[in-house]
């Protein structure tokens, strides 16, 4: 199949390098050294193990009209990337193509075809003006939960850390022929892609743990297992998934493991330094409304109080903010020695 895949950081190097060695037809839509160095090399993948591929038969381009029609479009950037390329997005579609939404948190879509009294509803945070939905409708959209960690080491150069696992599903759960050949698509590239008949509960799922330790991490420089094995901070993790989980249920989402074991989860990870304390670290724009604001947002669409993720919302936007304003980063560093 034609697969483009836009976006070739850690995730999407990752699926588009994997799909490519698997026989598929994959464009890369980048930029700069990483359309200079896939288009020169291809795409270098680094198990985890250690073995290294090269996928030389990727196609690289900045030019969505040169990339033409596809029978998948993988949206593989973060969920505030996603608005700036909205409005290219068409350009790759034909009569049947589908977009498969590999970002993490809620997404632009959630409220398309979920039923109830917020059927339709826009989720502002992620999609404020309302482009994003005008652009890729939510008709062409598949929902995928990315459970895979991988890092980008230089352009073109993925190494896959672990995990393999893309859960997919049409977004009013039913098993379609469409959804059936992406996750055949996945497989066949060696990933595990189940299709699943209620996506939205595996977004919060994943979600409950991200919109938790990410800003707690970034806001404290602590690891994973730092958090959740100092008792102020495992206290306040708790809270904030406590209530994370009363908005769910107002949406008709039941979770499939405990907090306990969620939080087990997270310390089993030990010393892992989360995506967002990773971006506040590099000066990068961390991913707080998809991870955050939309779970503030929601909570508001149903009357659910939520004052621990308000909180620490609110102080890891003010420090997104000063980041901004002052075009730097933070980032402990280790005191010399005195004497």
């Amino acid at each position: 199949m034609k697969i483009a895949v836009i976006g070739a950081g850690a995730i999407g190097g990752f699926v588009g390098a994997k799909l490519a060695l698997a026989g598929e037809d994959v464009t890369f839509i980048v930029r700069g050294a990483n359309l200079e160095a896939i288009a020169r090399n291809g795409f270098k993948l680094i198990a985890h193990d250690g073995a290294e591929e090269v996928a030389r038969s990727v196609k690289a381009t900045d030019r969505y009209d040169e990339a033409g029609p596809q029978d998948i479009v993988i949206l593989a950037m973060k969920a505030h990337q996603v608005e700036a390329v909205a409005n290219d997005v068409p350009r790759l579609f034909g009569p049947d193509t589908v977009v498969v939404t590999m970002q993490n948190g809620i997404p632009f879509w959630y409220f398309h075809k979920h039923g109830g009294a917020l059927e339709g509803s826009p989720v502002r945070s992620v999609d404020p003006d309302g482009r994003v939905a005008a652009k890729i409708p939510a008709e062409r959209v598949i929902g995928c939960v990315v459970y895979p960690a991988s890092e980008l080491l230089a352009p073109g150069v993925v190494r896959h850390i672990e995990g393999d696992r893309f859960p997919v599903g049409e977004l009013d759960g039913s098993s379609s022929e469409r959804v059936n050949r992406v996750s055949a698509c996945l497989s066949g590239a060696g990933f595990k892609a189940p299709v699943l008949d209620d996506i939205r509960s595996e977004i919060w799922l994943k979600l409950w743990g991200n919109l938790t330790f990410n800003p707690i991490s970034s806001l404290s420089h602590a690891t994973l297992v730092d958090i959740c094995q100092f008792p102020p901070s495992r206290e306040l993790a708790t809270s904030m998934m406590q209530e994370a989980q009363a908005v769910a249920g107002k949406l008709g989402i039941e979770f499939r493991v405990s907090l306990e074991k969620r939080i087990a989860g997270a310390e089993k990870v030990g010393k892992h330094k989360t995506s967002m304390l990773q971006d506040v670290e590099a000066g990068r724009a961390p991913e707080i409304d998809a991870l955050v604001g939309a779970v503030v947002e929601l909570a508001r669409l149903t009357d659910t109080p939520t004052p621990h993720i308000d909180t620490v919302h609110s102080l890891v936007k003010l420090l997104a903010r000063s980041m901004a304003d002052q075009r730097g980063h933070v980032r402990l560093r280790e005191l010399a020695s005195v004497g």
